[in-house]
């Protein structure tokens, strides 16, 4: 899988920009603020419908523009499919697969998939819960796109639940309380009993390249384990950090027994404590917890090895490479690191890389290099390909450019 061409419309700093991309190593080199996050991260919001960088679509779209487009010729195999997002601030986003009629951004995952390693990753190790567990759901989803839905109805229940819960607390309907609750109970316990089975899963499968990624990125330093720390009661979540997987339907028994017991307070507070929201993985190197005990070196390895073994996982799973993306992150790194890093994604079959200073990255992953200054994008060897605005040179070059869907006015350029 790799991504052949990328086509910007109004994305973040860039009015337009079409940039030829391939299989191999490819470096976008340019100093800070000149736009080459932006290139990878659009790539990521192909992947993911979400960015590395902000919470909200708002920043992702150019002052002055109400849209952006980002397009992109994805290959897996032989086959090379058309792939585009309208990015909506305030309002529903939309996509397209190929020439088909626009469909739901959410149908398009799994067409590309990233794993994306960044400076913010720190925040894997160091960060609070809710990092860790947007890094397994955001996986679950890569391994099995089927699980975006599951999340978003999760979300919709519990936003239902605390809204009753809260109105209870205040005295507003403590009568409709008795009659509702029990409804709602019913479907959070079935659809978070199915997201921590999937989570818990997930986790006894990763766990073996997570040691892995940490013994090569450290150079044998230390012990890498996680472990799922739940919010259910003792002697069912005592089961689950084990690394026991139960089948669902004593997952969902569990959480139906743990509303009961947290029923007092979750009134008093107004708010849902039971469920996968709730929820940590643990990260641990050998006895002791990373968080607050890890160096800062011991931090970035966890970090680096997490997002390797998120990598290998669906590089096994799937049969196929998902693209990897390196966003400013050698610098980060000490020489060491830095050579072991690029000794184990050498061999990926594509891989982004960002850097301020090209001699941060290391020779082993010298390939296809683009000079970004301030919004403008130049092959280093002085071609036609990555031009910002139309691709320009002989027709060859201007065949790599992605073209609008004929006949759609609401695509710029039809």
């Amino acid at each position: 899988m790799h991504v052949r061409h990328l086509s910007l419309i109004d994305f973040r700093s860039y009015p337009e920009a079409e940039v030829a991309l391939a299989p191999g190593i490819t470096t976008f080199v340019g100093l800070n603020g000149q736009g080459k996050t932006n290139l990878v991260e659009a790539v990521g919001y192909l992947a993911t419908l979400g960015s590395h960088r902000v919470s909200n679509d708002a920043p992702l779209v150019r002052a002055g523009a109400e849209k952006a487009y980002i397009r992109a010729a994805v290959v897996r195999e032989t086959h090379e499919q058309q792939l585009e997002l309208e990015i909506n601030p305030g309002r529903a986003n939309r996509a397209r697969l190929g020439r088909a009629a626009s469909t739901r951004p959410r149908d398009i995952l799994g067409t590309i998939r990233t794993v994306l390693f960044a400076p913010e990753d720190l925040a894997l190790v160091k960060g609070d819960p809710s990092t860790r567990r947007q890094f397994l759901d955001d996986l679950l989803v890569a391994r099995q796109p089927k699980w975006a839905g599951a999340r978003s109805d999760y979300e919709k229940i519990l936003k239902q639940r605390n809204a009753l819960l809260k109105a209870a607390r205040t005295g507003q309907d403590r009568g409709a309380l008795d009659a509702t609750l029990p409804v709602w109970d019913e479907h959070l316990a079935t659809v978070g009993a199915n997201l921590t089975y999937a989570r818990l899963r997930l986790l006894r499968d990763l766990c073996p390249f997570i040691a892995d990624a940490y013994d090569e990125v450290s150079a044998g330093q230390g012990d890498a384990r996680l472990t799922y720390r739940s919010s259910l009661h003792v002697k069912l979540s005592d089961e689950l950090g084990s690394g026991e997987v139960p089948p669902v339907e004593e997952i969902a028994a569990g959480m139906h027994e743990t509303f009961d017991q947290m029923r007092r307070a979750e009134v008093e507070r107004g708010v849902t404590l039971v469920g996968p929201h709730r929820d940590e993985v643990v990260l641990g190197l050998g006895d002791l917890p990373a968080k607050g005990y890890a160096s800062h070196g011991e931090s970035w390895s966890f970090a680096l090895g997490m997002r390797l073994a998120a990598f290998q996982l669906l590089r096994t799973d799937l049969g196929t490479d998902p693209v990897l993306v390196l966003d400013d992150v050698f610098a980060e790194l000490d020489a060491g690191r830095r050579a072991r890093l690029a000794a184990m994604v050498g061999d990926a079959e594509q891989v982004l890389i960002t850097a301020a200073v090209a001699d941060d990255v290391p020779k082993a992953l010298s390939g296809k290099r683009f000079d970004v200054v301030r919004g403008k994008v130049s092959a280093a060897d002085g071609s036609s390909e990555g031009q910002t605005g139309p691709v320009v040179g002989n027709d060859e070059d201007a065949g790599d450019a992605i073209p609008p869907v004929p006949g759609d006015a609401s695509v710029p350029g039809a």
